[in-house]
């Protein structure tokens, strides 16, 4: 038997939005359209299945930016985050590397979704800590040594367009190592990491997840008026005001 004719007919599947991708698989028994598992992604995550649809248009938009391939390479996220694919971040880097979870260098859908999900307000709070950790264990050792932490602090005030004296970066960092070192080693492990987030929230706060609410509040953007529909605005503003 034929194709059934359809109106999406030599349209490519990628091209199509996810209704339309849907609709063409029902009405041709010719053309095989590869769609993501919604039901089975957002299983795990702290999103529906209607907010991870709506990130898969916000996907598709960023993984074909550069290279139509449905996949986010480290320069597609740069221009995400930056609108300049030129400027590199240390912040931006360690991000992206706790997103590609397969170490394979591009950001698979999947992948996307479940490391995005870390910054939801309904996450909970250990996984925020454990992403935390991970981020400032630059050479991932399992601790965060002292020159970590201030190459992490001086990358997010670089990111933030913030200039702070090399003075006060220093305060930071010893404040910092002074509470959370409790073992006075000179390195914070990730048990030492957690007691120092739980006795000081502002660390979740003020430290890290601020300045990711801010780029997503850029990634969003890329959805426009569409991400309305699924509620993307609701979401983004919960991620700003957490």
């Amino acid at each position: 038997m034929g194709c059934v004719p359809t109106k999406h007919a030599g349209r490519s599947p990628h091209s199509l939005d996810t209704q339309e991708a849907v609709a063409l698989a029902a009405e041709t028994s010719c053309e095989k359209v590869d769609l993501p598992d919604f039901v089975n992604i957002a299983t795990g995550t702290a999103f529906t299945v209607n907010e991870v649809e709506a990130l898969h248009d916000l996907f598709r938009k960023i993984s074909n930016s550069i290279i139509k391939d449905n996949l986010i390479s480290k320069e597609e996220f740069h221009v995400a985050l930056f609108r300049n694919k030129k400027k590199q971040n240390l912040f931006v880097d360690r991000v992206f590397d706790l997103f590609d979870q397969k170490r394979n260098g591009v950001i698979e859908f999947g992948e996307f979704v479940r490391s995005l999900s870390v910054f939801h307000p309904d996450a909970p709070e250990e996984q925020k800590v454990a992403f935390a950790f991970k981020l400032y264990d630059l050479r991932q050792t399992g601790f965060i040594e002292q020159n970590e932490l201030k190459e992490m602090v001086l990358a997010l005030l670089d990111e933030s367009d913030l200039n702070i004296t090399t003075d006060a970066v220093e305060m930071i960092v010893d404040r910092t190592f002074d509470q959370a070192d409790t073992k006075g080693d000179g390195r914070i492990d990730q048990e030492e990491w957690t007691a120092f987030a739980k006795d000081n929230p502002y660390v979740l706060r003020n430290m890290t997840l601020p300045h990711l609410k801010l780029s997503l509040g850029i990634f969003f953007s890329f959805l426009g008026d569409h991400g309305h529909h699924y509620g993307i605005p609701k979401l983004c503003g919960s991620l700003r005001n957490q």
